[in-house]
């Protein structure tokens, strides 16, 4: 591994003309579409008003990964990691990665799917417990994605399976596996999901594929309120539907939960959940991907996102709230990783979830595709790289 090397960079901001919240970007020129968001917007704050900007330093802290999926902070700073294809949970510790014990073999690597999703238990303190969301074998040649909890030993050297949580998320090649974890502050485990490229699956409700869940983290039992709860069938775990391919989730400080999705050719969404809610996507025949991400000519109501990329999309991917008075200008914004166009955007909303102005910082533009941002516990970023080839790192992002 090499050592940790800093680069302070000053934050720069490209703004494109202001558009509606979640809007095509029909009116931006070739030049602001090409390989950036499109919707973007400008503020309505006034100048006097508006806070300052910070400075970021970006520090390389884990160097020679190969698609970082997730990454967390235990308590005392050491760094927990997934390896998608590697399927290997490591630590990183007084400078050195190390390997915990995993049984790697039983997960199931295929296209998109492998070791992803990674959260650490609020009480990790008292209980070491982790929870991860992964491909696995169920028997017969079939595959799956399922939620396992774990306990790690107390030097992180070994993990030991409590118990899978919740699984049978559908699978087809590995396309669109998902997956997102994170405990809420009432203490459930909120799971996003993808629709394993399957046309069916984000509508029917009894498929777990394309969906946000939650459940009790301890028990895996179906969260008491969720909205199909007293269903005998899978509903019952089911919060959000009509999702194409979750691949972030995330709580804002006011307790509101969000999703990050990747859209087709166009239209990646940022949406704000609503218990039992419908975002929309439904493409039948087969896979057909040319339906619109949030189809409004279906049968009851379907919820608009409150961003979307317009075309062509930046492979939206996890995403994260940066908290504290040091974040300036971007307190409180969900900051949001993008694959293809490798950047991450800061997304500032008001408090009812209107868009209110779109930042991209040119510091986090030379780094290639952007996987994963988490929080760290003192209030900085953590950012994962997914380039592949055994060049992608994880940085630490620390406002100035």
């Amino acid at each position: 591994m090499r050592l940790p090397q800093s680069l302070p960079l000053a934050l720069a901001i490209a703004l494109a003309v202001p558009l509606a919240p979640a809007a095509h970007a029909a009116g931006a020129t070739q030049a602001e579409r090409g390989g950036a968001a499109t919707a973007l917007t400008g503020s309505t704050t006034p100048v006097a008003a508006r806070k300052p900007m910070p400075k970021l330093k970006i520090t390389t802290v884990v160097s020679n990964l190969d698609h970082p999926w997730d990454v967390k902070t235990l308590p005392g700073g050491t760094l927990i990691f997934t390896q998608r294809d590697r399927a290997t949970l490591s630590v990183f510790k007084h400078g050195k990665v190390k390997n915990v014990g995993f049984p790697s073999d039983s997960v199931w690597v295929s296209g998109e799917t492998g070791l992803m999703g990674l959260e650490v238990d609020p009480d990790f303190k008292s209980n070491h417990r982790i929870y991860t969301c992964q491909g696995g074998f169920t028997g017969n040649g079939g595959h799956d994605v399922h939620v396992t909890a774990w306990t790690l030993d107390a030097k992180f050297k070994n993990a030991t399976m409590d118990k899978v949580l919740v699984g049978g998320f559908p699978t087809s090649s590995g396309r669109h596996g998902g997956c997102r974890l994170i405990v809420t502050s009432n203490g459930s485990l909120l799971v996003g999901t993808g629709d394993a490229a399957e046309g069916t699956n984000p509508e029917d409700l009894d498929s777990l594929g394309g969906k946000t869940l939650r459940l009790d983290r301890f028990t895996g039992a179906p969260w008491p309120t969720n909205p199909f709860v007293t269903s005998s069938s899978p509903r019952r775990y089911v919060q959000s539907y009509g999702h194409r391919n979750v691949q972030g989730v995330a709580e804002r400080k006011d307790g509101s939960l969000w999703n990050v999705e990747q859209g087709t050719d166009r239209d990646d969404e940022v949406n704000l959940l609503k218990s039992g809610g419908d975002y929309g996507y439904n493409p039948v025949p087969g896979y057909n991907e040319s339906v619109p991400m949030t189809d409004q000519s279906l049968p009851g109501h379907q919820i608009k996102a409150k961003w979307s990329s317009g075309d062509p999309t930046v492979a939206t991917s996890g995403g994260s709230f940066v908290n504290g008075a040091k974040w300036g200008a971007l307190n409180g914004a969900l900051a949001v990783a993008c694959l293809k166009a490798s950047r991450v955007l800061f997304l500032t909303f008001s408090a009812k979830g209107k868009l209110q102005r779109v930042r991209q910082p040119a510091a986090l533009r030379q780094y290639g595709r952007i996987r994963t941002i988490s929080a760290s516990q003192n209030g900085d970023m953590l950012v994962t790289t997914d380039n592949g080839g055994g060049d992608d790192v994880i940085l630490r992002v620390s406002p100035r």
